[in-house]
């Protein structure tokens, strides 16, 4: 009964004139043809691992740019194209709704997050870090050794960041006087 009821269909199709081998043989676009590849390095974890972000839009003044895929970079030498579960989930982050965009900040008392410009946020953090280094740098201690550190201020830095560019924030920090700084990729 099914072999008869199959045969009947395939054979009525044929009729209509549905040819599978016309419709194997159309030439598909390759859905990635038209985009832009930049590639990124996931920010997941310390691991660093090197992703492809396929994005549509051609930078036109009304044209918005939007991620479609990504993938892992076969030619990073950390992961050589393959990503973890979180990695490969960086698509569902990145076109979040919940996603922040914008720097956010909660003065205190308040209950409410207030958006910032860029601007304002770079020049609030400078400016908080500069009232606390003038207000507790330690040049020297009681009995006069020279110390130079700063205590009350630590620092976090990136973890998917280069070797180099941990060095070289290491410097900064220390340069600074900072004593308490970590990185989760522990340069």
């Amino acid at each position: 009964m099914k072999v008869t009821g199959s045969t009947l269909a395939g054979s009525s199709l044929a009729l209509m004139g549905f040819s599978p081998a016309t419709a194997l043989a159309e030439v598909r676009q390759y859905k990635l043809a038209a985009t832009t590849v930049t590639r990124q390095t996931c920010t997941y974890c310390s691991v660093g691992c090197g992703i492809l972000m396929y994005s549509l839009g051609d930078g036109a003044k009304n044209a918005k740019r939007s991620v479609i895929h990504v993938e892992g970079d076969p030619d990073h030498p950390v992961n050589r194209g393959t990503l973890c579960p979180k990695g490969a989930s960086l698509l569902d982050i990145i076109n979040s709704p919940n996603r922040l965009l914008h720097p956010e900040v909660r003065e205190s008392g308040s209950s409410e997050w207030k958006r910032i410009s860029w601007d304002e946020a770079n020049t609030r953090i400078a400016q908080l870090l500069k009232e606390d280094r003038d207000a507790n740098f330690v040049e020297k201690t009681d009995d006069g050794l020279t110390v130079n550190r700063w205590t009350t201020t630590g620092m976090l830095a990136a973890s998917a960041s280069s070797n180099e560019a941990g060095y070289i924030t290491h410097k900064i920090a220390r340069s600074l006087g900072l004593l308490a700084f970590d990185n989760q990729a522990r340069v």
